[in-house]
């Protein structure tokens, strides 16, 4: 099984998310596009926050300087990201797959990070409770959709907020895969204790 974690924005908890699924399926991770932080990257913390030695951590297809739109960041550098050139690591496991941003954060003048989701990836979107977070959730939805893709289910982040999430659901007739509560850290313990909480459900994707 391939999961791809996307979010309905820019720290929203795609990487607490990945972590918590990485360990409860003992899958291996990748991160095709790592924009910034390329000493406590993304993998880094992956990597940190895992109990399991089963994971792979494969290295990023373009692991950029500066902490900004990938188009930009590569521009930056010199580069500009050729999606040819992200070929997807070979494993016989189970592979989480963690985008940058939301699903139209643009890679170059053409392509965005929607068109890194393949078609036999299972899509996992990561919801964060804010002001106006129903909305970027039904867009992110409706995008992931329009393209045919195949969603997985919804995954929500901070304080719960029952209305938000019921009415998300509700539109979407999407899976609620887990609810991450606003946790003061997170630590190998904390990203453990979920990944036992949302196991069962996971494996039900298979």
């Amino acid at each position: 099984m391939k999961l791809f974690i996307t979010g309905i924005g820019t720290d929203v908890g795609k990487t607490i998310a990945s972590a918590i699924i990485t360990e409860a399926l003992q899958a291996d991770y990748w991160k095709p596009v790592q924009a910034g932080d390329l000493h406590n990257s993304d993998s880094h913390k992956i990597q940190n926050y895992l109990s399991n030695s089963k994971t792979k951590i494969f290295e990023n297809a373009y692991a950029l300087q500066t902490p900004a739109s990938p188009h930009l960041a590569a521009e930056l550098d010199g580069l500009t990201i050729d999606l040819k050139k992200i070929i997807e690591p070979k494993t016989k496991n189970h592979l989480v797959v963690e985008g940058a941003g939301g699903v139209f954060v643009p890679l170059n003048e053409t392509d965005c990070v929607i068109d890194l989701i393949q078609p036999d990836y299972k899509v996992v979107v990561v919801s964060r409770h804010y002001l106006g977070s129903i909305n970027h959730t039904l867009l992110t939805i409706e995008a992931l959709q329009n393209r045919k893709l195949n969603l997985a289910g919804i995954i929500f982040n901070g304080d719960e907020n029952a209305a938000s999430e019921e009415i998300i659901l509700k539109k979407t007739g999407l899976k609620m895969l887990g609810c991450i509560e606003n946790e003061p850290y997170f630590d190998q313990n904390v990203i453990c204790y979920y990944a036992d909480k949302f196991r069962t459900t996971l494996v039900e994707l298979y």
